[in-house]
């Protein structure tokens, strides 16, 4: 049985991860999980991107996945969505890359041009 203070801490959890897939996010940032971005290594990237958000307490960033995006040859790749902002592709990508994308892009706002891929309106 569980005590009433870690059923306080499973419904903030779950809270948290509702409130990270409402539509009012600041970002929304997409994982290439097609066969080569799984060959590559996409399940790690999301595994990453989902602990690099966990760590800042991040709340207003929907993460989700995606099939093949035509980018075979830059895998692991993610996308990362603005509202009224190009949507910006980065490729390439290893976990420490992931970690200066959500430091540098989801926390202060600032892409890394050295990683992007193409941008989009």
């Amino acid at each position: 049985m569980k005590t009433l203070e870690e059923l306080h801490k499973i419904r903030q959890k779950a809270q948290s991860e509702l409130q990270q897939r409402s539509s009012d996010s600041r970002y929304k940032v997409v994982v290439g999980m097609g066969t080569s971005g799984i060959a590559m290594g996409a399940r790690e990237i999301m595994k990453v991107i989902i602990g690099e958000i966990a760590k800042w307490d991040i709340n207003d960033v929907i993460v989700s996945q995606t099939g093949e995006k035509g980018l075979s040859s830059m895998e692991p790749v993610i996308d990362v969505i603005q509202t009224g902002k190009p949507t910006i592709t980065y490729g390439n990508l290893t976990p420490e890359k992931v970690r200066r994308i959500v430091t540098e892009h989801l926390v202060n706002d600032h892409p890394l041009q050295e990683f992007i891929v193409t941008t989009r309106d």
